[in-house]
């Protein structure tokens, strides 16, 4: 078994996963769980979490649409399947960042480096919500905020 879903898979052995390492939902100290996937997800995406029908689903965070960010991914993994949310740490699945630049919540679960303007009328309604600091071009260390209504 080289992912845990939890008490489900109490006494199964532990395998390696695809990467040749063990998964971190097998690791007890990672703030990490094991949820379905809503839709289509890409690695390094910020995700919303929410019910469907009475299932807690992962799909992606947007700030243009009240779906605020609680984790993100380290796989691509298409709807239905399982993917590990990580709530804080180093997601290192992005491309062209700034270094030292803060990081806030943008569309479709990526990230904007400038903050929403509050005094924009056309922020109206949109999320406000800073994702961490941005450590390389590759990868933000994500310290997830609450989030402001515009």
């Amino acid at each position: 078994n080289n992912t845990s879903v939890g008490a489900a898979d109490s006494g199964k052995i532990v395998s390696l996963n695809a990467a040749g390492k063990i998964d971190p939902s097998l690791l007890t100290d990672q703030d990490v769980s094991n949820i379905e996937a809503f839709e289509n997800l890409a690695a390094g995406d910020y995700v919303n979490l929410f019910l469907d029908a009475s299932v807690i689903k992962a799909r992606l965070a947007d700030n243009s649409n009240d779906r605020p960010a609680h984790g993100y991914i380290d796989d691509t993994v298409a709807a239905a399947s399982n993917v590990n949310v990580f709530f804080e740490g180093s997601n290192t699945n992005l491309s062209g960042l700034t270094v030292g630049a803060r990081q806030f919540l943008g569309t479709i679960g990526q990230t904007i480096e400038t903050a929403l303007d509050p005094t924009n009328a056309a922020n109206d309604g949109d999320l406000h919500q800073l994702l961490g600091v941005a450590i390389s071009a590759t990868e933000i260390n994500t310290d997830i905020q609450d989030c402001i209504l515009l």
